[in-house]
């Protein structure tokens, strides 16, 4: 029973191996379909031409995308999807990627970091209504903080200034003292550089690289121009904090274009643009 005519029995077939990830993509590029599809062909289940038949506009956009990827070598098949799903071109697609994902970096950077010392200082500042000197890219405003919100302080006296004006905030007895003395880069100081909008345009943006350099004397260059060479103190999400206790200087990141431990290189925005605004 059960023997084959000549004799013999039967043996079952041997398991095919699994496909490897090479040969699933190269069958994928080949027939115009996606991975799931081609690995199941070789794993002797339905064909890619068979997919293709039943799923016409559906392998119509991957005959689009396997096109687009042939004329952008490096091109991924998700990035062909949504250069098809934009309407953008090729490098307009990629740029705007870029710039999604030097925000998310900029944002988990940010949130990496304790924020909680510089907020006890302004707010420290603010209940005690202390006198303070706000520098500004050309001026500085002599107030008081009256409250502080998500992207402005709101003054005593001259009301909402918005954040990204701000160069540097101290208590104004130090600004007094500290005026006659301070070094100047003269080309910023006649042309301030602007603050971009965009976090992740700006010369100093993750606050992370600074924690290394708790307690050292840092020097500073900000945009209009001032240098500041002085202990850094406290490193928050957005801002530093130098100086010595009892006379701290409020520096915020969007401020600085060169920044260095005391007996280090310089690190700048890139280009020379400390020297250019835009």
């Amino acid at each position: 029973m059960g023997s084959r005519p000549g004799g013999g029995f039967g043996r079952p077939r041997a398991p095919r191996p699994p496909p490897t990830p090479e040969q699933i993509l190269a069958l994928a590029t080949k027939e115009h379909v996606p991975a799931r599809i081609a690995k199941g062909e070789l794993e002797g289940k339905m064909k890619c031409r068979v997919w293709r038949k039943l799923h016409a506009e559906e392998a119509k956009r991957f005959d689009q995308v396997y096109e687009l990827m042939g004329q952008n070598p490096g091109l991924s098949l998700p990035d062909a999807f949504g250069v098809l799903q934009s309407g953008l071109t090729v490098a307009e697609f990629l740029a705007r990627k870029e710039r999604t994902q030097r925000k998310a970096a900029v944002k988990q950077a940010r949130g990496e970091v304790d924020d909680s010392s510089v907020g006890t200082f302004i707010n420290g500042l603010l209940e005690s209504k202390t006198e303070l000197a706000i520098v500004l890219g050309e001026r500085t405003v002599l107030d008081t903080l009256a409250s502080v919100e998500p992207i402005s302080f709101v003054l005593g006296r001259s009301g909402r200034l918005e954040k990204l004006q701000v160069v540097m905030l101290t208590r104004r007895t130090d600004w007094e003292q500290l005026t006659p003395h301070l070094e100047r880069d003269q080309k910023l100081a006649q042309k301030p550089v602007n603050v971009a909008r965009q976090p992740d345009k700006r010369p100093f943006s993750d606050p992370r690289p600074f924690l290394a350099h708790q307690g050292e004397r840092v020097r500073l260059t900000l945009r209009n121009g001032i240098q500041l060479t002085m202990r850094l103190r406290v490193v928050g999400r957005f801002d530093l904090i130098v100086g010595e206790d009892g006379h701290e200087v409020f520096v915020p990141l969007h401020a600085l274009v060169r920044f260095s431990a005391e007996n280090a290189p310089d690190a700048e925005m890139p280009g020379n643009e400390a020297e250019e605004n835009d």
